[in-house]
């Protein structure tokens, strides 16, 4: 495909929430025409904050934000709008256009064939699970068909089939389309190039071809700098020791010295700043409650949608789990599966029997059961009967969660951050049962085997949903539940 003029540039742009944390520091980069971009870089460097200043909700401090003039832009956002949740499936898609478009329906069809839901056009917004209404919304941007389509993290409530469609759309639209996604397979499909912010320079590269060769290329950009860094080290300290054996000598000596000090200098000033790679959290276990003796959870009916309606049903043979028992639910797309674990994790679950005094950790798939008025510091402590410093710092810094993230109240968090405070949550929680919903949404993919560990590991109960099947396949499942065979 044929790129065209720029249609996106940042020239020396400098932004920050807060100015003792700049995000973006004279970041300069353009996404030419019809281009695929990947938007990489580690959990809150500020990939979604790029995207906001793309589309004007937000301005930079410092330098400017150039799009094409006349061009169009749609965002696939992570959340429903409020006022979206009374309208029908056609009102909600009527938002997307300026005027009337007379074959709409045809169009809505069509872009669910793509996000791989079915969705009668009179039924109201607020009937669909969370991740329905995720899978909307990506349609909605969908739709459009934008001069520039922003996508932040448009797999992580698609199945496989919903994932195949979203590529080949993708892979086709004839359009500038900038994605920010930890789903490495997905992203090599039709990705030709990468920004790459660095939270540590707060610049952006920029990096061309396919993801697993952008990607290659930037880890050995990493290493060109850190040898470069290492031979500057070694030069340096050389220098140095000669200069404290020639300074206390006379004469010629101490001009040899003083002449050793400004190579010195000029070394130091020659010091490259190295990108960081992403870096990986360090490997964790889930302590478990250890007062529980018997099931901690019994199960022998299940409310399910069936053609969009509550029914019950029972299972064939009652589910008990213990300790060290792991249960996957898995069906389609609407049936379901959220709510159960939403159900489950209350005690308002009628077919199921949660035992006494057990303690629940929820893995929420939107992160609604985190207080986002809080601070991270507080949503760790409320964990704790006796709230230890040390513990909370220490375990936070195991999931790249600084003292001063912590400071931040939990809605300023990028989603992978809220992802792992909730993992960070668990361990001083040190539940009995845990409940998973679609666990690696927004998780970068270098963590997710390290998670797995952790979840295969666990020596309490765990049910699990996820569509993320790699994932799913290094945790040891003893019991599956299938919904749609019930």
């Amino acid at each position: 495909m044929d790129h065209g003029d720029v249609i996106v540039r940042f020239d020396k742009v400098t932004f920050y929430y807060d100015e003792n944390k700049t995000l973006l520091e004279e970041a300069s980069f353009s996404v030419r025409e019809n281009a695929k971009v990947t938007i990489m870089g580690q959990n809150g460097a500020g990939k979604s904050t790029i995207f906001k200043m793309i589309t004007g909700d937000l301005k930079p401090i410092k330098g400017h934000v150039h799009i094409s003039q006349g061009a169009t832009i749609a965002i696939a956002t992570q959340v429903m709008k409020k006022d979206n949740l009374e309208k029908s499936i056609e009102e909600f898609f009527e938002t997307a256009f300026d005027k009337k478009m007379y074959d709409l329906p045809k169009r809505i069809k069509n872009v669910l064939e793509v996000v791989h839901l079915d969705a009668p056009l009179d039924k109201k917004i607020n009937k669909y699970s969370g991740g329905q209404q995720a899978r909307l919304l990506l349609a909605h941007a969908l739709i459009q068909e934008p001069d520039i389509l922003l996508l932040d993290e448009p797999t992580n409530n698609l199945d496989v089939d919903g994932i195949s469609h979203l590529t080949r759309f993708l892979m086709e639209y004839p359009k500038t389309c900038l994605v920010i996604s930890h789903d490495a397979n997905f992203l090599n499909a039709f990705t030709q190039g990468i920004l790459y912010l660095d939270s540590y320079t707060k610049k952006v590269e920029q990096y061309v071809g396919d993801y697993y060769e952008a990607l290659g290329e930037i880890e050995a950009q990493i290493e060109r700098e850190r040898a470069k860094n290492a031979q500057l080290e070694r030069s340096i300290q050389d220098r140095k020791d000669k200069i404290n054996f020639f300074s206390h000598k006379g004469g010629k000596m101490r001009k040899l010295a003083s002449k050793l000090r400004d190579q010195v200098e000029e070394a130091e000033e020659n010091m490259v700043d190295e990108r960081q790679e992403d870096k990986t959290i360090t490997e964790f276990n889930i302590p478990t409650q250890a007062d529980i003796v018997g099931p901690m959870v019994e199960i022998s009916s299940v409310g399910v949608m069936v053609k969009h309606e509550p029914v019950r049903k029972f299972l064939p043979t009652p589910i008990a789990l213990r300790k060290k028992q792991k249960l996957l639910i898995s069906g389609p797309n609407g049936i379901g599966k959220s709510t159960l674990l939403q159900a489950l994790a209350s005690g308002l679950e009628e077919g199921a029997k949660i035992g006494k005094d057990v303690k629940i950790g929820y893995y929420r798939q939107d992160f609604s059961g985190l207080d986002f008025d809080k601070t991270g510091y507080q949503s760790l402590a409320d964990m704790m009967v006796d709230p230890w410093n040390q513990e909370i710092y220490s375990t936070a810094s195991r999931f790249l969660l600084s003292s001063e993230i912590l400071k931040n109240k939990v809605g300023s968090l990028s989603e992978g951050q809220k992802g792992l405070l909730c993992y960070a949550q668990f361990v001083l929680q040190k539940p009995g049962l845990l409940i998973m919903d679609e666990p690696t949404n927004h998780i970068n993919f270098r963590h997710l085997p390290i998670i797995a560990q952790a979840l295969d590991e666990f020596e309490g109960a765990l049910i699990l949903v996820s569509h993320a099947y790699e994932f799913v396949d290094q945790i040891k499942i003893t019991n599956t539940l299938e919904l749609d065979s019930l």
